[in-house]
């Protein structure tokens, strides 16, 4: 399996999965017209590293925008690994928004509230 890199585009974020580290990306802006057509790769390709890793892996999310279809592939993504978490993987994601930005950090605090066991933190940029 290889890493994943996407460059970002005016509405797609920046996807920068590295498998050595263990750290996956997604930074940027997300508001494609076509978001299950854009994420269902990725997700994909996330199905297939958890069944193969078994390091601890990080999600890191830097999104300064995104629409409500990113927001409900974030949601699946986000339970998604609150059940791996729970078959024993080590996984965690930080939200990375700016301290200003209100509405991302408001959005992580809902992502947060929905999920079980899934660490998720919230860092202020």
């Amino acid at each position: 399996m290889e890493s994943l890199m996407i460059d970002k585009t005016k509405s797609t974020p920046e996807i920068n999965f590295d498998i050595n580290s263990g750290t996956l990306w997604i930074k940027g802006e997300s508001f494609p017209e076509n978001a299950a057509k854009f994420y269902t790769p990725i997700l994909n390709w996330i199905k297939e590293y958890l069944k193969k890793s078994t390091s601890e892996m990080v999600f890191e999310f830097e999104i300064i925008y995104f629409n409500s279809s990113t927001s409900k592939i974030f949601m699946t993504l986000f339970d998604l690994l609150d059940d791996e978490v729970q078959d024993g993987k080590k996984v965690v994601v930080n939200w990375r928004c700016d301290k200003e930005n209100e509405t991302a950090i408001e959005c992580g605090e809902e992502f947060k509230e929905d999920l079980e066991l899934l660490p998720f933190n919230i860092l202020l940029l």
